[in-house]
């Protein structure tokens, strides 16, 4: 283990890290609005018949 530990804290030298680079937002595709709005429909839905059949017993 005495040897591995200068072999471990020569590799997580922040010497060998990357700089931080801000990821840049991209625009949403008429295509994923699509299915956006799909799926919350679906969820609306879904929580409607949870409503009635939670009702109905």
């Amino acid at each position: 283990m005495r040897y591995l530990t200068p072999f471990l804290m020569v590799i997580a030298s922040p010497v060998w890290a990357a700089g931080f680079e801000r990821p840049i937002p991209q625009a949403q595709s008429a295509t994923a609005e699509m299915w956006f709005a799909l799926a919350s429909i679906m969820l609306i839905a879904a929580l409607a018949l949870v409503n009635y059949l939670v009702m109905r017993k």
